[in-house]
Order: C-alpha cells, then sequence, then structure tokens
C-alpha cells in the first residue's frame, strides 16, 4: 500500500503565499474606448455644425451609431442663426440618424430661459397660458404651447390691467385656433421658420387687440 502526504495549506497561513497588494490592475484611460462624431443641424437653421458628442466604440454585439440614435442636444437659437437677440431661445435637437461620422438631427422642440420668462411675468396684469395638440401636413404630431400677457393702454391712469374672465377664455380660444391654423397648414420646416421670427406670436397680438383691451 502507498501512501501520500498532502502539504496543502490555506493562503492567509502560509505568509509566502500571501497575494501582494501593490499588484494593482492596470488603469486604462476610458477615453480610448470612445469616439467622437459630428453633430449637424438641420437646414432650416444657418449654422449647421452644432458640435460634437461622444459614445463608446463598436465592440461585440454593440454597435457605435445605435448608441447615438434618439439623442437630444439643447442648443442657443443666436448661436444657430449668428443672431444674440435670440439667444432668449433654446433649440431642441434630436439625432434620427448617423451617416459616416455625422449626426444628423431633427427638430423636437423650442422652448425659453429661465431668466426670459421670469422677465415676462409682471404684477398688475393677466397671465393667459394655451396649448394645442396639433398635426403638421407632413405628419409630425407637436404640442405647442402659448403664453400672452394684458398690457396697458397708452395714458392709463389705472394702475392695473386685468381682463375679464369672459375676455380670457375669448383669447386663449383665438390663440388655440390660430395655433391650430398655422400648425395644420404647414410642414414641420415651415412652422419651425415661422416660430424664428414670432410671427404667429405677432398675429395672435393683432388678432386679440379687439377682445382685449
Amino acid at each position: 500500500a502507498t501512501t501520500r502526504s498532502s502539504n496543502t495549506m490555506a493562503v492567509g497561513k502560509n505568509p509566502r503565499l500571501k497575494i501582494k497588494k501593490g499588484a494593482k490592475k492596470k488603469t486604462v484611460d476610458p477615453f480610448t474606448r470612445k469616439e467622437w462624431y459630428d453633430v449637424k443641424a438641420p437646414n432650416m437653421f444657418q449654422i449647421r455644425h452644432v458640435g460634437k458628442c461622444i459614445v463608446s466604440k463598436t465592440h461585440g454585439t454593440r454597435i457605435a451609431s445605435d448608441g447615438l440614435k434618439q439623442r437630444n442636444f439643447e442648443v442657443s437659437l443666436a448661436d444657430l442663426n449668428k443672431n444674440e437677440e435670440q439667444a432668449h431661445r433654446k433649440i431642441i435637437l434630436r439625432s434620427e440618424e448617423v451617416q459616416g461620422r455625422n449626426v444628423l438631427t431633427q427638430f423636437h422642440g423650442m422652448d425659453l430661459t429661465t431668466d426670459k420668462l421670469r422677465s415676462l411675468v409682471r404684477k398688475w396684469q393677466t397671465l393667459i397660458e394655451a396649448f394645442v395638440d396639433v398635426k403638421t401636413n407632413d405628419g409630425y404630431f407637436l404640442r405647442m404651447f402659448a403664453i400672452a400677457f394684458t398690457k396697458r393702454r397708452p395714458n392709463q391712469l389705472k394702475k392695473t390691467s386685468y381682463a375679464q374672465t369672459s375676455q380670457i377664455r375669448a383669447i386663449r380660444r383665438k390663440m388655440m385656433d390660430i395655433m391650430t391654423h398655422e400648425a395644420q397648414s404647414s410642414s414641420l420646416r415651415d412652422l419651425v421658420i415661422k416660430f424664428i421670427p414670432e410671427s404667429i406670436a405677432a398675429q395672435i397680438e393683432k388678432e386679440c387687440h379687439s377682445i382685449y383691451p
């Protein structure tokens, strides 16, 4: 009969088998696994090059272009049109397609900056809000918002400029009708072009003069 002796010991018991604490995993710069793409705005704006975005490189079943789709980019309208007077408006662009190193975007929304919106709201006047869900003639669904304020008449002595409830309802109805008509009779591109010079807002103001004051 033969006998075998085993001298196995736990790592923690034998000082010669201890793992060195200083042997750390080599750190890799995460940016070596990234790729840069150029973001392109739609042709309705003067400046097409918005900036750059980063995404992880294609690895295995994960394709880099898939990680870029449906991303939102918030850009100042002043940068897109080279006009500092439009700096109070923000344009939201959504990536729709990737061609080579270019990310092609589509208009996704427009909003006012917080400081501009707060500067519009004042005391002693009526604030009227309205929104509509509309469909453009090229098949895009939009939710449009409008905000209006009553203003003082020339040579007005009264401190306040409040509208009556019936006037508020009439103004809101007029705002909704104008927004619906403008959206349904335009393509998305034409509608955005109307947003930039605020032609819809000017039309609402003109037609509501007969209601208030």
